[in-house]
């Protein structure tokens, strides 16, 4: 009871401008900039593959449409990465059923001849099974491996099964496979393969990876299970480009007091090369850069807000690392990001200090008109803020519902007609509320313990 008394107390004496901050709201509720934002993207750049010549048409639009929308200090910040691209890619069964596949080449994965490769195929229910298995009845096979992963709101079924596609090529390779195919990492039963990066553990020989459909295989798990033989030939011609650039989209609302710190709102502008990147993650762009304009508009804030697009997320957080690496010595107040679709924000989670967590039950009334609830104090943000994060800076975490994500996450079918207005409006609402709030707040919500890795 007194706990309830004391936070009824900071309540209603808190400065923050609940009035603006409802107006805020509410207008953008009636917005479409995010809409704008992410029509735009995606239409006017389409796929936007890290370190290709797309991801830089992309920067220059991005630069462009965020001058226009009023912002201050836009600017590039330019890194150079290693480049893979897509090359042909099919797989078919040659006996004891003949038939066609549907695949989609891994990120990083090594190619085949380019007539392919043709070897028998060895199968696992799971990725402890392919562990277990002796090296000898691996050697000289197409592993596939297959799983269990269901929707779920949150979207914690992508930990637990993303596994498969992060681990699995490098498992398959230990043990001598000629190749590796995969249940795509999704939740739908579409012919859409879900492709993904998976990065080689050390010492280990790349070899072509792949995932297929899961109504594909769905397929293959049968055959197999009709104990004949199974061969298939594999077509993956992917390749190395060497070093290319990209880089940091950056726009800024300058804040009244320098020493307040920043209030960084991310979201990543590359996407895969399957769809046109809408769900991951043209919307999450749209998102936090009209939020923040919203809050520019209603007058200047406290907190310096730092719209961040970063690049080069898919393929290995390249963009989060050297965010951090360049601004690390810089006050950050918060880290926020937008990067699980467009759906609707159910819940607010954070990773503060303790004094910190009167501010968020504020912000969190603030947010129950627009049906989110507040979560727990161990929230993990985006992956793009993950490495700043990591040194200490609070997250709050906004979250979507990503029952459907899944369902098209990685895939062709990532475009703009998934994306539903209402529920976007929704998001920046959320987005502009929590800016309207954190960055007009002098409390300090950090620094934050972190728990060491491993």
């Amino acid at each position: 009871m007194k706990k309830m008394i004391l936070l009824a107390a900071f309540l209603s004496t808190s400065t923050i401008a609940t009035g603006q901050t409802a107006e805020i709201r509410d207008a953008a509720l009636q917005d479409d900039v995010a809409w704008d934002i992410t029509e735009g993207l995606t239409t006017e750049v389409g796929q936007r593959l890290a370190g290709t010549e797309a991801e830089a048409r992309a920067r220059d639009w991005a630069t462009a449409k965020l001058k226009s929308l009023g912002f201050a200090n836009v600017r590039v910040e330019p890194f150079d990465m290693p480049v893979w691209v897509r090359g042909a890619e099919s797989a078919e069964i040659v006996s004891p059923f003949p038939q066609k596949l549907v695949l989609a080449a891994l990120g990083n994965s090594a190619a085949t001849p380019d007539a392919g490769i043709t070897a028998e195929v060895i199968g696992f229910d799971g990725i402890e099974a392919l562990k277990a298995a002796p090296d000898a009845s691996v050697r000289g096979k197409i592993v596939f491996v297959t799983h269990a992963m269901n929707s779920t709101q949150d979207g914690s079924s992508y930990g637990a099964f993303g596994i498969v596609r992060r681990q699995g090529p490098s498992i398959a390779s230990r043990k001598g496979a000629a190749a590796i195919v995969i249940r795509s990492i999704g939740t739908d039963h579409h012919r859409n393969p879900h492709t993904g990066v998976q990065m080689w553990a050390e010492g280990t020989t790349p070899i072509p990876a792949a995932a297929l459909s899961v109504p594909d295989a769905e397929q293959l798990q049968r055959i197999l299970k009709r104990g004949k033989p199974v061969t298939m030939k594999l077509v993956l011609t992917p390749k190395n480009i060497g070093t290319r650039q990209s880089g940091n989209v950056i726009a800024e609302v300058p804040g009244r007091d320098p020493k307040a710190g920043i209030a960084l709102v991310g979201c990543h502008l590359d996407s895969w090369d399957l769809g046109t990147g809408a769900i991951d993650d043209a919307a999450g762009c749209g998102i936090v850069a009209a939020a923040a304009k919203q809050v520019m508009d209603a007058g200047r804030p406290l907190r310096t807000i730092r719209v961040v697009w970063f690049g080069a997320e898919e393929v290995g957080l390249f963009g989060g690392f050297a965010y951090r690496d360049r601004h690390k010595s810089e006050k950050h107040a918060l880290l926020a990001e937008s990067d699980f679709g467009a759906d609707r924000i159910w819940k607010i989670e954070s990773k503060v200090a303790p004094a910190a967590l009167p501010l968020v039950a504020t912000l969190a009334t603030r947010l129950q008109p627009l049906g989110i609830g507040l979560g727990g104090n161990e929230a993990h943000g985006g992956s793009d803020i993950g490495p700043l994060a990591a040194t200490g800076v609070p997250v709050i975490a906004l979250n979507q519902d990503g029952s459907r994500y899944f369902d098209l996450h990685h895939t062709p079918d990532d475009t703009l007609d998934k994306i539903d207005p209402a529920q976007l409006r929704q998001n920046v609402a959320a987005y502009a509320t929590m800016l309207s709030v954190l960055a007009n707040d002098t409390t300090d919500l950090g620094p934050v313990t972190v728990q060491p890795e491993g």
